[in-house]
């Protein structure tokens, strides 16, 4: 210990002694570190570690598996009330399941009224978490059947709307208008479902008490349902996936007549797989490009302890002489890597904790989670850890070349300068070349990224987002309870923001484009047989009211749009996209055409094409097309025939859509005045312009960009560095080679020629097998290109020339110094 002591003084000691080589090597470490520690953060709060709950691993989700259907992800099409009540009556695998469902309401009653993000939920939810509430209760089984206006409420909601009041208990709050009893506040930290990013929490929890709509044979086909359940101790998901199938064939059994063509499959997976299956690439590669700027980070730090070694070959050599162990000289070695690397990890911990706090924000929506990244003591000790180890590994390779000092030809040498031994240059030299091959790969990534990004951006949205500003709109059910009463509300919103100042167009729709929907409807199209093996027809359907094409600009490209005549009373007509269109009646003029919602054993009116519309993006722009038709909401009920029931409502909720000549800002403020003008009470939600709701849905792929692109120029500039520090140490250390070459007749010309070869040899080898690397990395890409080839030739060549002409740069300031060598003065000083 007295020894250890002893060298760590001595470490101290010498890096004193060279402010400037410290800081530069524990900053540099800082930057990779901190990155490192910043990213792994994100990694260990979304992937690894454990769900918030109690015995988190035992947490699975419940789907259906539609055959011959397409849904879209992993083809899991949720679940229906039928499947609720018989999964929950019947398996044997679970210690508690229930469902849920997404919901939202008005919340009034304590402050302005807002509309708030919730869940309805069957009594097993909650207890199959295991989280009990901070204070007070969770709803019971017995309140669900009841149908209880009981509700639940979040932290959050508990601080925002109540003041973190202790007496909220008892008390009464309205939502959609109807009372409701608060008999509980969730902990701080309670999130469920776990919806990803910042803006889908769930703000309240209420009893599913599913309403007489939801329990007719026609909501059997409703697949908008959720399970979650606790699998009791020792059964696996498997197992509980063939108790579950079991259930799904009786359920099939029982299906009413116009399900007779559906087939289920059940599919129990664990909780957390569901919840970060979608983030999982992302944090991937977002991990693998700072873990190349960290390699950088050491390569560069090898090299600079390398040089120092060299610089000490003197000091080495006496000490050896003077007897000296060649395992203390390697241990004091070492510890100066060790306390550089660790006061690079601390400073790189607090620029972490910076980044998160500073970029915790500008994390994609598309992430889970995200509340729960932070720098703990996992982080932390990950950060330790890593310096550590990057400090052991990078002292290694320059604390063994220092020990290979001859000390009779060091000593002989008497100081003078000269080339220094060729297993030192190759070791430098190889660390550049290592350096610019990890730099070209992160590039190479970044510009790949950069291409998909520019493609997605020149996709034709088939609308213009321009002059538009929407909001969202949902009428409570207790105030408009029948259909007169919504469709009195939406003329007269039509009508006033019609002659509103700058108004062009107006309509109403059931959802906007770009908004992710996932609305998928079974439909029959009219003289189509379909192949062997196909899928049933499924598409994106929409209601619409008023002039909503015209609005949104979407291009007619066959026959008419919806008009006031296109009453209830009048023949049902439909207008279809392109895709759908070709799919089914290929060049074929689909005017006149006719289709009916459901299956072929639905019992369900056909509907006339009267008009074709340009393809529209209903995801981001990146995603695929989808086919779509629009009905107007006038004729809704008369379109699904028979299935229709007493209570349905149609267009008591969706989206405003306005184009106007006014400023957005303006426009945003029409939309809720007017809203306020025909209901006080009324909340509108997502009130923005178009333009904004498109830029929402680049948003991921707008992170991916940047920050790969960040992490490229970091490492691209810490290549640079590696190869000016290589050259640079090169050329001081054959001056006295430089100044004989210029006194035999060398031009300058000449010897800039020469260290910019030796730049351009290395940066060479370097991008060979950089592009290698590319090339090999590119598995990782591809889930985040679009129309972009992880080999695209453009790229590659452009990052190569890009490496090659830094490569030059690096080595120009070095080589204009070797040019101005005055070969007397030099040869003199030697």
């Amino acid at each position: 210990m007295p020894t250890l002591l002893l060298d760590l003084k001595f470490a101290f000691r010498q890096l004193r002694k060279s402010p400037g080589f410290t800081a530069t090597a524990v900053l540099m470490l800082a930057f990779g570190i901190g990155a490192t520690t910043a990213i792994f953060s994100i990694v260990e709060g979304v992937l690894l570690r454990p769900l918030p709950f109690p015995e988190s691993n035992r947490l699975v989700v419940l789907a259906d598996r539609l055959q011959g259907a397409d849904v879209g992800g992993n083809n899991e099409a949720g679940v229906t009330v039928p499947d609720i009540r018989a999964y929950t009556r019947d398996t044997h695998s679970f210690a508690r399941l229930g469902g849920y469902q997404f919901a939202g309401f008005e919340l009034s009653g304590n402050g302005d009224p807002a509309q708030v993000n919730a869940a309805r939920m069957s009594g097993g939810v909650l207890p199959a978490l295991g989280v009990a509430p901070l204070f007070g209760r969770v709803f019971t089984q017995q309140e669900d059947d009841q149908s209880q206006a009981v509700v639940v409420l979040s932290y959050s909601t508990w601080q925002s709307r109540f003041h973190g009041d202790p007496k909220v208990l008892g008390t009464k709050i309205l939502l959609d208008r109807k009372p409701y009893l608060v008999i509980g506040v969730m902990p701080r930290n309670f999130e469920f479902p776990l919806a990803s990013g910042h803006l889908n929490r769930t703000e309240l929890w209420v009893p599913m008490s599913f309403r007489p709509d939801e329990l007719t044979s026609t909501a059997a086909a409703n697949w908008s349902y959720h399970m979650v359940g606790r699998l009791k101790p020792g059964v696996t998901a498997s197992q509980a996936q063939s108790d579950a199938e079991r259930v799904a064939q009786d359920i099939m059994r029982n299906y009413p007549a116009f399900m007779a063509s559906l087939h289920i499959s059940s599919v129990v997976r664990p909780l957390q797989e569901e919840t970060i299956e979608q983030a999982r690439p992302l944090v991937r590669t977002l991990f693998f490009a700072v873990a190349i700027v960290l390699l950088i980070a050491c390569a560069n730090l090898a090299g600079l302890l390398l040089v120092r070694a060299i610089r000490r070959q003197r000091e080495v050599a006496v000490r050896l002489a003077l007897g000296a162990r060649a395992s203390a000289l390697l241990r004091q070695a070492i510890l100066e890597s060790l306390i550089l690397s660790v006061l690079g990890g601390l400073l790189g911990i607090v620029l972490a904790g910076v980044a998160l706090n500073v970029g915790k924000n500008l994390l994609p929506e598309s992430l889970p989670r995200i509340d729960e990244i932070s720098l703990n003591w996992v982080v932390v000790s990950f950060a330790l850890l890593l310096a550590i180890v990057t400090g052991f590994i990078c002292g290694l390779a320059p604390a063994f070349a220092a020990l290979r000092t001859s000390v009779n030809e060091t000593l002989k040498e008497g100081g003078r300068s000269g080339s220094t031994g060729g297993g030192h240059a190759r070791l430098r030299s190889a660390l550049v070349i290592a350096e610019i091959a990890i730099a070209l790969i992160l590039l190479t990534a970044s510009g790949l990224l950069l291409r998909s990004f520019e493609k997605m951006r020149s996709v034709d949205l088939g609308f213009q987002t321009e002059h538009i500003a929407t909001a969202a709109y949902s009428l409570p059910q207790k105030q408009y309870a029948t259909q007169p009463a919504v469709d009195a509300f939406n003329k007269e919103l039509l009508l006033r923001l019609r002659q509103a100042p700058g108004a062009q167009a107006v309509g109403l729709t059931s959802f906007l484009p770009d908004s992710g929907n996932n609305n998928n409807q079974a439909f029959v199209p009219e003289g189509y047989v379909p192949r062997k093996g196909e899928n049933m027809s499924l598409a994106t359907v929409g209601g619409v009211i008023g002039d909503y094409f015209n609005a949104m600009k979407i291009p007619l490209l066959r026959g008419r749009f919806f008009t006031e005549a296109d009453n209830a009373d009048a023949q049902l007509v439909v207008i279809v996209n392109r895709k759908l269109a070709e799919h089914y009646w290929p060049h074929q003029d689909p005017l006149g055409k006719r289709l009916r919602i459901g299956t072929p054993e639905m019992q369900t009116p056909w509907l006339t094409i009267v008009g074709e519309i340009a393809d529209m993006k209903l995801d981001s722009p990146d995603a695929e097309t989808k086919e779509q038709y629009y009905v107007t909401v006038d004729q809704s009920e008369k379109t699904v025939g028979s299935l229709a029931t007493p209570t349905d409502l149609n267009g008591n909720g969706g989206y405003i859509v306005l184009r106007s000549g006014l400023p957005p800002e303006q426009m945003e403020n029409v939309l809720r005045a007017t809203a306020r003008s025909i209901d006080p009470q009324l909340a509108l939600t997502q009130v923005q312009t178009m333009q904004q709701s498109v830029s929402d849905t680049e948003a991921p792929r707008r992170f991916n960009t940047a920050i790969i692109t960040g992490f490229a120029i970091a490492a691209v500039l810490l290549a640079v560095l590696g190869i000016y520090s290589v050259i640079a140490f090169s050329v001081a250390s054959r001056v006295q080679e430089m100044a004989i070459r210029m006194a035999l007749g060398s031009q300058r010309s000449g010897i800039i020629q020469l260290v910019l070869v030796s730049g351009t040899k290395l940066a060479v080898m370097g991008c060979g097998i950089g592009l290698v690397g590319a090339a090999a990395a590119s598995s990782l890409l591809r889930s985040l290109l679009f129309r972009v080839s992880p080999f695209d030739p453009v790229v590659l060549v452009l990052a190569a020339i890009a490496v090659l002409l830094l490569a030059l740069a690096a080595s120009a300031l070095p080589a204009s110094r070797a040019a101005s060598i005055d070969p007397m003065q030099a040869l003199r000083g030697e």
